[in-house]
């Protein structure tokens, strides 16, 4: 007779897996493992080559480049202006007869003249900024303005009481006029005054002015020593 201590398994049961459920786990263990080992061979396929992701580079590398291109600015308008500013000068009729005769070449065929271009007169071509010198000073003896109408340019201001020099800034016409008092050497003015120029209503208004005055001290002779006691 047994108690109810006997661990003996009764009809029909067992303390340890049958045959067949160890079959069964061993079999969806190994189908696992298949899944998992194809899914691992199919990712390595389309990072290492064929039709996958990394083929897609470099179309994607030319689309990004088009529209690099596509986003790059013009070359400037400015970049192909260019005038014969001494025939400019030496053709208008509005130029002093004195300043034509200083102008002329300084070394070889390289006139003391500077040039600028930009909008000063709110036309679609840039306006042109001529400032004659002298070969021996660079004095500035005469500036002037040209606007472009028609094909052609017209003097639309000009400054001739040297020494004088005009630049464009921010759309302002400027013009530096040097000042000297009596002994003042050409390199040393003892100030200038600086009048800023704005276009209205088809000319040139004065809409600023300011005078300067430089120091005497700076670039003088040395001050002399202190005597001793």
């Amino acid at each position: 007779m047994r108690g109810l201590s006997d661990n003996t398994p009764g009809p029909g049961l067992s303390s340890t897996p049958g045959p067949s459920r160890v079959r069964g786990s061993l079999e969806a263990a190994f189908t696992a493992m298949a899944v998992l080992a194809a899914l691992a061979l199919l990712v390595s396929g389309c990072a290492t080559g064929g039709t996958g992701a990394r083929d897609e580079g470099p179309a994607h590398s030319d689309s990004v480049a088009g529209v690099a291109e596509a986003k790059s600015p013009s070359p400037s308008a400015t970049a192909d202006d260019h005038v014969d500013a001494v025939k400019l000068v030496m053709d208008d009729p509005k130029v002093s007869s004195e300043v034509k005769h200083e102008l002329k070449p300084c070394v070889a065929d390289e006139y003391a003249v500077d040039v600028s271009y930009g909008v000063l007169t709110g036309g679609t071509v840039n306006d042109v900024v001529v400032n004659v010198m002298t070969c021996g000073d660079a004095v500035g003896i005469g500036s002037y303005v040209y606007r472009a109408t028609g094909g052609t340019y017209e003097n639309v201001f000009k400054a001739e009481e040297p020494p004088v020099y005009a630049e464009i800034d921010r759309g302002d016409l400027v013009v530096t006029k040097q000042v000297y008092e009596k002994g003042d050497p050409v390199s040393s003015p003892s100030g200038e005054n600086v009048i800023t120029y704005r276009w209205t209503a088809g000319r040139f208004v004065q809409e600023y002015s300011t005078h300067n005055e430089y120091s005497n001290a700076v670039g003088g002779d040395a001050s002399p020593a202190p005597s001793g006691n």
